[in-house]
């Protein structure tokens, strides 16, 4: 029986529109107003400089270092709230949660950074559902959720890896890196491709293999 149930956060429970929003479309704008050029050609430069840093460092995740780089007169936290008409629960969560909430505690497990979890979770109201919140990269300081990241979780969570559930759409991170560690992993995949028995098309679909798992 597991213990506790781990959920991803972009792709899983929101939207991943907001982040797209805040990194291709507000910052490129920041800087075409800043160096007075047209959007298309700043949007090319910013992305080149993204590039130059990389996913595998950590600042590629900060926005507060991005904004030092190109040093803009706004505030990021300007910049993030603008677009947050952007953020979008998918339908299927609130009730889930809801549910799931009653009967097992709740932690968010995610590689975005403090600054946006907590805008979503501001935004959303989702936070109440959540024990613990955890940021792979803002918490520990690193650019993936690996088995060893996982470890960590359930250290901080005193569970072994056999009690912890873990939700996400990511195939490497979200399943095959906790089921690597012993946990129990689901990989979400909203287009309806997958196949498997670890496999949802949809957060409805979690309930269905949980109580099996809770019931053996």
């Amino acid at each position: 029986m597991p213990k506790i149930i781990s959920f991803d956060m972009d792709g899983t429970l929101v939207d991943p529109e907001f982040t797209d929003w805040v990194w291709l479309r507000g910052i490129p704008e920041l800087f075409a107003q800043q160096r007075g050029i047209p959007f298309d050609e700043a949007k090319a430069l910013v992305i080149k400089e993204y590039q130059t840093v990389g996913e595998g460092a950590i600042e590629w995740y900060d926005i507060k270092y991005w904004f030092r780089r190109f040093q803009f007169d706004e505030t990021w936290e300007t910049l993030m709230r603008r677009y947050v008409d952007k953020i979008k629960t998918y339908e299927d969560v609130p009730p889930l949660l809801e549910y799931l909430k009653a009967k097992y505690p709740l932690v968010l497990t995610s590689n975005a950074g403090r600054e946006f979890i907590h805008l979503v979770m501001e935004t959303t109201g989702l936070e109440r559902y959540f024990n613990r919140i955890f940021s792979a990269t803002s918490d520990f300081q690193v650019v993936k959720k690996t088995p060893h990241f996982y470890q960590q979780i359930c250290d901080l969570l005193g569970v072994e890896p056999k009690d912890l559930v873990h939700v996400g759409d990511h195939y490497e991170f979200d399943y095959l890196a906790p089921q690597a560690l012993g946990i129990k992993a689901f990989y979400l995949d909203r287009t309806g491709q997958g196949n498997g028995d670890s496999v949802l098309f949809n957060l409805r679909d979690l309930v269905k293999r949980l109580f099996p798992l809770a019931e053996g």
